[in-house]
């Protein structure tokens, strides 16, 4: 599996077997997996799809809407939970305005999988933490 360094945004390839092991980057030796959301921009989640294997759940949201803020610390949760099966990131559409556009994001927050390079899954609102982890298991 190819997998994007958190850190410093090299690509990495790492055994399946070895996504358990707290694998680290060969290029700046930091953690692979991390176990909090990570802030993109709109090029790097576009890089993360494009070049990774690593299912990427994305909160597309913004700093003004009352359930982003609510949503927040559930997404952080989930992203300990899932943090060996998939990347949470989330980009803020008040910033990444053509990234939303590009996603046809109409109403936030908005969750997103990709895998593969495609869009897997989408669902609008926030959800509760075991409902939102069962959404992900489920769609991956």
């Amino acid at each position: 599996m190819i997998i994007m360094c958190p850190h410093c945004g090299g690509l990495n390839r790492i055994p399946d077997e070895k996504l358990n092991q707290s694998p680290s980057c060969g290029k700046c030796k930091q953690s692979l997996l991390t176990d909090t959301p990570i802030e993109m921009t709109g090029d790097q989640l576009l890089r993360a799809i494009e070049k990774t294997d690593q299912p990427i759940v994305v909160d597309f949201w913004a700093p003004w809407c009352g359930p982003c803020k609510m949503f927040a610390p559930t997404f952080a949760q989930a992203a300990q939970q899932l943090k060996s099966q998939a990347k949470l990131v989330k980009i803020n559409t008040e910033v990444e305005q053509q990234i939303a556009a590009k996603f046809n994001i109409r109403s936030i927050p908005t969750l997103a999988i990709f895998k593969n390079g495609k869009e897997i899954a989408r669902q609008s609102g926030a959800m509760p933490l075991p409902s939102f982890v069962q959404w992900v298991q489920q769609s991956l």
